[in-house]
């Protein structure tokens, strides 16, 4: 762990001598580009995080929305992406583990996780698998000994991600708003460790994760304890009921050093804290260690000394290690002692804000060449194209990974994996959905564009359950950020997503950068991923089932935008091509129309159009609900195109609506109203999922055909081998 020449240099100027050993890990770690953002600081803050919901609380490691009736939902994202690509099971366990926790710090009870991963090429690389089938298992075994269900998520196989893995989780928490903490402390008050021990696993973890990735590094990589998290989680609630807790912070990257930096500095206090009082796993450990060790299911709690016996005492009943291990201070200092020897002192906010930097971006060389329209011949047999579509493991259902989670543990989860966006219950007869997406394809061929989609399709999931967007998170994924090129797509991805936020005025509440996600094999896509909540106030569309003579309409118009697409790369081998843009506009129309029927309890079932297309989206309404669908071709809202553009385009702001015979004049009226543009595109019955234009039928492809190879295509490839 280190620190560069003109970052030892500013930090001299700062403090007016020359750091001792200790103290320059302490400041490497929080300097850290995983900790510190100090690449990107500056940009995230064209960002809006205001809005009516948001709850602005200071120190909180999660966003706050408040949902009504003295309630609120917490949120917040994580990556574990290089413990992962050396340990897949306890990279991703751990990474599970430390998004909780961070929904715990505002005290709120964690309710749900949601993953977002991504690997190599399952099809072809045995390495690829393994990362994959561990990594599921990491999550799974994790979440499911904690009882907090995981409820949704997206898994994604590329080749730029050889060797590699991307492990994003997300977190919710709920609890009465008059419960969050509000992060206060005075001097004299005590410092306290909670949870468990501190080894030497996961040192140099935020440095790490800041390098790119050259080598195994396992010393690297946090060790995973489910059970000690489960008894913190109860323990910090009812310590939080009992008023125990003036502030508290996860002790995730950069261990102790970050956290009672991060602490002194947003509550303005100095805090001076005795490494030999911190309960270890091991004898030898040295002051520099102890304090950038990132051993897990650890939190740092300030009290004060009146509540001190009753915080141990719960720690106590619940079985969690508890220490005294400082106090508030007023100087502003972070000062660290080993018993009498004081070993650190250094300016809090000099710490916990390292020097931001202001890198060069240029366009990339290589989209003049991959945004060329290219050349390719339609496929004569379409039927065999939409057959091996379904195949696709991007494309394949995903039930062999979430049947691996206990997604209804805790009795709120409403709509569960496999649909558009998951559904959670509230207390206060409300209902919360969510749902996280990516796209890295279509950030390849343009990352503004891209990004926008990402963010708007996250929307459109969100919308198709019958929820109003409330507030989006986003986690940016790019490769080293000291390459004007590649931070140049990241400044672009931002500006797209700031953008349809500012649009839509959905506020983001928390988010993530990681940079240096690369290999030998070089850097990965631009992988932007954005979660979005969504709040329903009446019945959720639920039921999503289907009848014979079931009217289908699409909303949104098909254009010829096929860069990215997996219908380009997965059948024809093409990456590049017209990336599918948003219309601002468009967008936001078509998103209230749907709202609006399916509010007015007019839609049977709604399914929105993304990746593979309107082919794979239409097929996958029939597998489900295992019934045959006829579409009218010439019935599609579309320019002049081809038929397998027609079929395969990623256009976006486009959904797909099932309505009954009885509400399809009510729909249709609604619609024209709204100069929405639509279609009534098919009819739902028999056992075959058929596209006709005029008379000739250009698809046929029986259902259980299509959902045999779509039920079991990727479970098949993570089974062979």
């Amino acid at each position: 762990m280190s620190l560069l020449v003109q970052e030892k240099e500013f930090l001299q100027k700062k403090i007016g001598r020359k750091a001792n050993p200790t103290e320059l890990q302490i400041v490497a770690a929080q300097w850290s580009e995983h900790c510190s953002y100090k690449s990107s600081k500056m940009h995230l803050k064209m960002l809006p995080k205001q809005g009516k919901k948001v709850i602005s609380e200071k120190g909180l490691d999660s966003g706050v929305l408040d949902v009504g009736d003295g309630y609120v939902v917490t949120v917040h994202i994580e990556s574990h992406n290089h413990p992962s690509a050396v340990d897949p099971y306890g990279g991703a366990a751990t990474g599970v583990g430390g998004i909780i926790r961070d929904i715990l710090s505002a005290g709120t009870r964690p309710i749900a996780i949601l993953d977002s991963l991504r690997f190599g090429n399952i099809s072809k690389d045995p390495y690829a698998k393994w990362l994959f089938k561990n990594a599921v298992r990491g999550i799974a075994d994790y979440g499911n000994c904690l009882g907090i269900p995981t409820i949704g998520g997206e898994v994604e196989f590329d080749n730029c991600y050889k060797k590699y893995a991307l492990v994003d989780v997300a977190a919710i928490g709920f609890g009465k708003k008059n419960r969050l903490i509000k992060n206060n402390a005075a001097n004299g008050d005590l410092v306290v460790l909670i949870g468990g021990l501190t080894g030497r696993d996961g040192i140099g973890g935020s440095q790490f994760a800041s390098d790119i990735l050259q080598e195994e590094n396992r010393s690297a990589v946090q060790i995973p304890d489910p059970f000690i998290e489960k008894l913190i989680i109860e323990a910090i609630l009812e310590a939080r009921n009992q008023n125990c807790i003036k502030a508290m912070k996860d002790l995730g990257g950069g261990g102790l050093a970050c956290a009672i930096s991060e602490t002194a500095d947003t509550l303005s206090v100095g805090i001076q804290v005795d490494v030999n009082k911190i309960h270890k796993r091991e004898d030898g450990l040295s002051p520099a260690e102890l304090m950038t060790s990132e051993s897990q299911e650890r939190m740092l709690i300030i009290t004060d000394k009146k509540k001190i016996t009753k915080l141990k005492k719960i720690c106590k009943k619940f079985g969690v290690p508890c220490s005294v291990i400082g106090h508030v201070k007023k100087d502003k200092m972070i000062q660290v002692r080993d018993n009498k020897n004081k070993i650190a002192l250094l300016p809090a906010n000099v710490v916990a804000n390292a020097p931001l930097l202001d890198r060069h971006a240029s366009i990339p060389k290589y989209l003049k060449k991959i945004q060329k329209e290219p050349k390719i011949k339609s496929p004569q047999n379409l039927t065999k194209i939409l057959l091996r579509m379904l195949s696709n493991p991007n494309l394949a259902s995903k039930t062999w990974v979430y049947s691996q989670y206990d997604h209804e543990v805790g009795i709120r989860t409403v709509v569960k994996p496999g649909h558009d966006a998951a559904v959670l219950r509230l207390d206060n007869k409300k209902f919360l959905a969510l749902k996280i997406d990516g796209n890295p394809k279509h950030c390849y061929v343009d990352p503004k564009q891209g990004a926008i989609g990402c963010f708007e399709e996250a929307c459109r999931n969100v919308v198709c359950t019958g929820a109003t967007p409330i507030g989006m998170i986003d986690h940016l994924q790019f490769g080293n950020p000291e390459d004007p090129e590649i931070f140049w797509t990241f400044k672009k991805s931002l500006e797209g997503i700031s953008d349809y936020a500012k649009h839509l005025k959905i506020p983001c509440v928390g988010g993530k950068v990681s940079f240096y996600n690369e290999t030998d094999n070089g850097p990965i896509k631009p992988t932007p991923i954005i979660g979005v909540l969504g709040l329903i106030d009446h019945a959720p569309l639920v039921s999503q089932k289907i009848m014979k003579n079931d009217l289908l309409l699409i909303v949104g118009q098909t254009k010829n935008e096929l860069g990215g697409s997996e219908y380009y790369e997965y059948i024809h081998g093409v990456v590049g091509g017209t990336c599918p843009s948003v219309d601002f506009i468009a967008s936001k129309l078509n998103m209230k129309s749907v709202l609006t029927c399916i509010k007015r309890g007019l839609v049977n079932a709604s399914h929105d159009c993304s990746n593979g297309g309107l082919a794979v989206a239409v097929s996958e309404l029939c597998i489900k609900n295992k019934i045959g669908c006829s579409v009218l071709i010439d019935k599609i809202p579309c320019k002049s195109l081809a038929l397998d553009r027609i079929l395969f385009s990623e256009s976006h702001s486009r959904y797909l609506l099932v309505v009954t015979k009885k509400n399809l004049n009510t729909v249709c009226n609604l619609l024209s109203k709204n100069n929405v543009q639509f279609g009534v595109i098919g009819t739902f019955n028999g056992s075959d999922i058929t596209f006709r234009k005029k008379a000739k039928i250009i698809v046929n492809l029986s259902v259980d055909k299509g959902r045999k190879n779509w039920l079991r295509s990727l479970e098949a490839l993570v089974s062979n081998g």
